[in-house]
C-alpha cells in the first residue's frame, strides 16, 4: 500500500518544486557552459538531460578529445590534491583542544589521539579517498564539486559524488554553499530497496511487483533536496526544528515528463532531518556571489580547443605528406601506375617536360615542424594553467650544483602563492565540514571514546598538516629562518640588535611551521624552572667565586708581613 500524502506533503512537494524550477533557471548559463568543458576535458562525469531509459549510455562520448594532454594535465592536479590535501597513506589533520592536541602525554591528548586513529580508519574503510579523488577531478575542471556524506551500518559513512547537469547548488547569507538540489535516475528496483517499499507510489509497487522480472530494470527520476532548517517552516513541512537541515526524496518524472516533474503531488520517497550538512560542496575560485565556481579549466579551454584543432591539423598534414591526393596527366587515364615503394610509372614526354628522367611523384610539403612546435608551446602553458608546475618545483628547474636555500625558498614561495587562496578554500569549504560531519556520525554511533572532562564546553578545532599545508609552512619558516639569519650576522657587529629579536618565540613558531612534534620544545612553565634554576646555579657560582677570591684574599693578607705582625693583624688592629 503506498503512503498517505498528507497537508505537509502537499505543502513541502509546492516548495521543493518550485525551488527546484528557480535553480534550474539560475544554473542555466553554467550548465552550458559545463557542457563544452565536459566535451573537451571529462565527458564522463556530466549529465546533459535527466533522462531515464537511456539506450545509448555506454555509446562514445569524447569525441571532441584527439589528444589526452590537456585531460593529463588536469588529472596530474586533481591526483596531486589528493595526495597534498588528504592523502591516504599519511596523516593530513589533527584535532586539537585549545594548546593540547595529539603528540602530547596528557589524558586529552591521548583521547584525541584515539579519535583520531578512528577517523582515519573510518576514511579508510569507507571508500572516502575514492570519493574525493572523483570530487578534485570535477573541482579542477568545473569549478564546482559536491560529496554526500551519509551515515552507513557496516562502513559508518558511505560516499556518493553526484556529477554536473545532476545537481543544483545555491548560498545562503553568508555566501555559503548550503543548499542541495538534485535529479537523478534510479531504477525501480534500486528505487524499492533504497526507500521501501510502501514509501513508493502505486505505479513503482505495480512495477516492481511484476513477476517477470522485466519492469524492475525500468528507470525513473527522483528528485532530491537538502537546505538549512532554519527559515521557520519546518513546522509546516513536518520537520523537527531540532535539525539544522532537512532532506527530501520525491518521484519526480517519467519517461513522458521527465523534466517537467510528475503532476500529483505523490508521498515523499524520504524525509529526513540532519544536525550537520550531509552535502558538502566546493568551489575552486569564485566571483562576487556566485553559487558556483570558476576553474582553471575554464581558463584553459581555448588552448585545449587550440590544442585539438592543431593536433587535427597535423594528422591531417602528416596524412597528406604520406598517402598525399595526386594529380597525373591525362594520357595516364586508364594506364597503369606503380605507386609502391621504389616503384616507376613510365610518361610520355616526361623529359620534354623540363624534368629529370626520374623523380618523385610527391611534391608536397607541408610544415609538420612548424604546427609541432606550436603544439609543444600550447602544451606548456595548458600545463602551467592546472599548475603542473607548482606540483613539480623540485623537477623542472635545471640542477644546479650552486643553487642556495635562499633561492630555492623562493622558488617555493612563488610557486605557492597561486595555490593559495584555494588550498584555503578546500580546507573550510570542503575538509573541515567532513570531519565535522564523520566526527558527529561517530560520536553519535559510540564509536569515539568517552570525552574527559577537560573537552566538556571547550571548542576543538582541526589543524591541517597535509604536504600542500606544510610546504606552505615551509615557506613562512624560510623567512623566520632569514631574519634570525641576517640578525645573527649583524650581532657580530653590534650585539644590541638581539634586543629585537623575541627568540623563544621565534624558535617555537619555526619549529611549528615546520610541523615538529611539540614535545620538542619545552612549554613556558618548563623554560622557566629551567632559565630560574640556571640562575640561581650561576649565582650560587658567583657567590662561591667572591667567598674564594675573599678567602684567598684573606690569607694573601695574613701571610704579608708588616714590621712584628701580618698586614692582617694590622687591619683588624692587633699588634
Amino acid at each position: 500500500m503506498a503512503r498517505t500524502v498528507t497537508k505537509a506533503d502537499e505543502e513541502l512537494h509546492r516548495y521543493v518544486v518550485g525551488r527546484l524550477l528557480g535553480l534550474r533557471v539560475n544554473r542555466y548559463s553554467w550548465w552550458v557552459h559545463w557542457r563544452e568543458l565536459a566535451d573537451y576535458f571529462l565527458p564522463r562525469r556530466y549529465k546533459w538531460l535527466i533522462t531515464p531509459n537511456q539506450m545509448a549510455r555506454g555509446a562514445p562520448i569524447n569525441q571532441h578529445i584527439l589528444t589526452s594532454a590537456g585531460c593529463l594535465f588536469a588529472l596530474r592536479l586533481a591526483s596531486g590534491l589528493v595526495s597534498g590535501k588528504s592523502s591516504p597513506t599519511q596523516p593530513w589533520f589533527r584535532l586539537k583542544v585549545g594548546r593540547i592536541d595529539s603528540t602530547q602525554t596528557s589524558p586529552l591528548s591521548l583521547w584525541l589521539a584515539e579519535c583520531e586513529r578512528l577517523l582515519y580508519l573510518i576514511f579508510a574503510e569507507s571508500g572516502f579517498y575514492n570519493a574525493i579523488a572523483v570530487f578534485y577531478y570535477d573541482l579542477v575542471i568545473f569549478g564546482t564539486a559536491n560529496i554526500l556524506c551519509y551515515e552507513d551500518f557496516k562502513t559508518v559513512c558511505h560516499w556518493i559524488n553526484p556529477c554536473l547537469g545532476e545537481y543544483y547548488v545555491d548560498i545562503d547569507g553568508k555566501l555559503r554553499p548550503k543548499v542541495f538540489y538534485r535529479e537523478f535516475t534510479m531504477t525501480v528496483d534500486a528505487c524499492v530497496k533504497e526507500f521501501g517499499y510502501d514509501n513508493c507510489s502505486a505505479p513503482i509497487q505495480q512495477l516492481y511487483d511484476d513477476l517477470s522480472g522485466a519492469n524492475r530494470t525500468r528507470e525513473l527520476i527522483v528528485a532530491h533536496a537538502i537546505e538549512p532548517n532554519d527559515d521557520g517552516n519546518a513546522p509546516r513541512f513536518g520537520f523537527s526544528k531540532r535539525f539544522a537541515f532537512r532532506e527530501c526524496y520525491w518521484e519526480w518524472g517519467g519517461s513522458t515528463s521527465p523534466q517537467g516533474g510528475a503532476n500529483a503531488p505523490p508521498g515523499f520517497l524520504r524525509r529526513r532531518g540532519y544536525f550537520e550538512n550531509p552535502a558538502i560542496t566546493g568551489r575552486w575560485d569564485l566571483v562576487s556571489n556566485d553559487p558556483y565556481g570558476r576553474s582553471p579549466g575554464m581558463d584553459g579551454l581555448p588552448n585545449q580547443k587550440q590544442l585539438m584543432l592543431e593536433t587535427r591539423r597535423k594528422a591531417q598534414a602528416i596524412d597528406k605528406m604520406v598517402n598525399p591526393p595526386l594529380v597525373a596527366d591525362v594520357q595516364l587515364k586508364n594506364q597503369p601506375a606503380n605507386l609502391t615503394p621504389g616503384g616507376i610509372t613510365y610518361v610520355a614526354g616526361f623529359q620534354a617536360a623540363g624534368k629529370p628522367g626520374f623523380a618523385s611523384v610527391y611534391e608536397t610539403k607541408f610544415p609538420v615542424q612548424e604546427i609541432t612546435a606550436d603544439i609543444a608551446e600550447v602544451k606548456a602553458e595548458l600545463s602551467q594553467i592546472f599548475f603542473n608546475d607548482i606540483l613539480r618545483v623540485a623537477s623542472q628547474y635545471e640542477t644546479r650544483s650552486n643553487v642556495t636555500a635562499v633561492e630555492w625558498d623562493l622558488r617555493k614561495s612563488e610557486s605557492l602563492v597561486m595555490l593559495g587562496p584555494v588550498l584555503e578554500r578546500i580546507d573550510n569549504e570542503v575538509l573541515k565540514p567532513i570531519i565535522e560531519r564523520v566526527f558527529a556520525i561517530a560520536n553519535r554511533a559510540g564509536i569515539l571514546p568517552p570525552a574527559p572532562a577537560e573537552v566538556q564546553g571547550a571548542q576543538m578545532n582541526i589543524d591541517f598538516i597535509s604536504m600542500l599545508t606544510q610546504a606552505q609552512q615551509a615557506t613562512q619558516a624560510a623567512s623566520i629562518e632569514r631574519v634570525l639569519g641576517l640578525a645573527g650576522n649583524i650581532a657580530g657587529v653590534d650585539p644590541s640588535v638581539m634586543d629585537n629579536i623575541n627568540v623563544d618565540y621565534s624558535f617555537d613558531k619555526y619549529s611549528s611551521l615546520l610541523n615538529n612534534d611539540p614535545r620538542m620544545i619545552r612549554s613556558p612553565d618548563e623554560l622557566a624552572q629551567i632559565r630560574q634554576q640556571r640562575a640561581q646555579q650561576q649565582q650560587q657560582a658567583q657567590q662561591a667565586a667572591i667567598a674564594q677570591q675573599l678567602s684567598q684574599g684573606a690569607k694573601n693578607l695574613a701571610q704579608a708581613p708588616l714590621g712584628q705582625g701580618s698586614a692582617l693583624d694590622a687591619m683588624v688592629g692587633q699588634r
